[in-house]
């Protein structure tokens, strides 16, 4: 079940499986609003292709507070029977959404899975190491369609909900306290917003007055990924948006800390697969034209 949304969704590519849907889809949202995400068959999952809002915001309706509201990484996994609770803004977007069978999934995990906690916090921003090289191997696929792209794309498909099968049993120990607290979590993302360099491990663990091990193991716990990867996600994010700006590629590097152009492009191709310039032409905004 999903309720309306105000604006308008445009498909630009779909593929349909025996046990998957896979689109690329355009979201437009005009207006400020609220929806219910709700599917009793499949999971979903969602990588946004261009930086994602950062009010977009979200609590699992059924199990967390009226005003438990957390954001959304990059890529989101919602699982059969949760109600994901959804505050939009108005914004323009892209993502690859992936719908997969969750009885296939169950059948290949050999297995029923019942969601913890802890995989409800990791679900919002699932590990960019686990989803998103396939995920961006079917968006190339389905943009650009290759020898034998419909095979091609089941394959990986396939690999996909093995992966998320994969999730759901490792977050078995998320359990309870396992994971950081909501404000632990807020104060993280706080951190990774401000522009400059990347922070330390220890300055995290003192953000959130613990020592740099218990952070490592809550943290995983909590997001489903490893803090240097969920860092690495968020700055590939925010450069995003500056690239979206005026600025050269070589302010942008320097605004972030790299310490050079060569090495913002580096950290920047294997987070997102492009090299800025080419996220640039890619977004089909006038800053492709622009001097970097």
């Amino acid at each position: 079940m999903r309720t309306p949304l105000r604006g308008h969704v445009e498909i630009e590519r779909e593929r349909t499986l025996p046990f998957a849907r896979t689109q690329v889809a355009r979201f437009e949202i005009s207006e400020p609003d609220e929806r219910l995400l709700l599917n009793e068959h499949v999971y979903r999952l969602d990588m946004c292709l261009t930086p994602r809002p950062s009010g977009a915001l979200a609590r699992y309706r059924d199990h967390w507070g009226s005003n438990e509201f957390e954001p959304f990484g990059g890529v989101y996994l919602l699982a059969p029977h949760q109600a994901l609770q959804v505050k939009c803004v108005p914004s323009i977007t892209s993502s690859l959404v992936c719908e997969l069978r969750a009885d296939q999934v169950s059948k290949w995990l050999g297995e029923e899975v019942v969601w913890s906690d802890g995989h409800r916090r990791a679900s919002l921003s699932a590990g960019t190491s686990r989803f998103r090289p396939l995920m961006r191997r079917i968006v190339e696929e389905l943009r650009r369609p290759g020898l034998a792209h419909d095979s091609m794309i089941e394959m990986v498909t396939a690999q996909l909900a093995l992966e998320v099968g994969r999730f759901c049993v490792e977050g078995r120990g998320a359990q309870g306290g396992a994971g950081l607290a909501p404000w632990r979590l807020r104060r993280i993302d706080e951190r990774l917003a401000e522009d400059g360099r990347s922070p330390s491990l220890s300055e995290l663990a003192e953000l959130c007055n613990l020592s740099v091990r218990q952070l490592l193991r809550a943290f995983r716990a909590s997001r489903g990924c490893t803090v240097g990867d969920y860092i690495a996600q968020r700055r590939a994010e925010l450069a995003k948006r500056k690239l979206q700006g005026p600025d050269s590629v070589k302010a942008v590097a320097r605004g972030l800390g790299f310490s050079s152009p060569a090495s913002f492009t580096y950290a920047f191709r294997r987070s997102t697969g492009l090299t800025p310039r080419e996220y640039r032409a890619q977004s089909g905004s006038r800053l492709g034209k622009l001097r970097t």
